[in-house]
């Protein structure tokens, strides 16, 4: 688990920036927010399966299905 202790780091601050992003009031920038938000969910599937989290697995699955029916809903 050592080895990829590093990965909840940028994992979170993906998060945090993607969060920022879809307050934005421009569409380019919600659909990058989106996207970091994709790559955060990732991140955290990384770093949850040798953490034995499987409750995180699962709400980062459930976020990434809402992620892209916000894609959707913002092309």
């Amino acid at each position: 688990m050592d080895n990829l202790d590093w990965v909840q780091w940028p994992a979170m601050l993906v998060t945090v920036l993607a969060a920022w992003l879809i307050g934005s009031r421009q569409p380019r920038r919600r659909m990058i927010g989106f996207v970091c938000f994709s790559l955060s969910n990732a991140l955290w599937i990384i770093w949850g399966i040798p953490a034995n989290a499987y409750a995180l697995i699962v709400l980062q699955i459930c976020l990434f299905l809402m992620n892209l029916r916000g894609l959707k809903k913002n092309a």
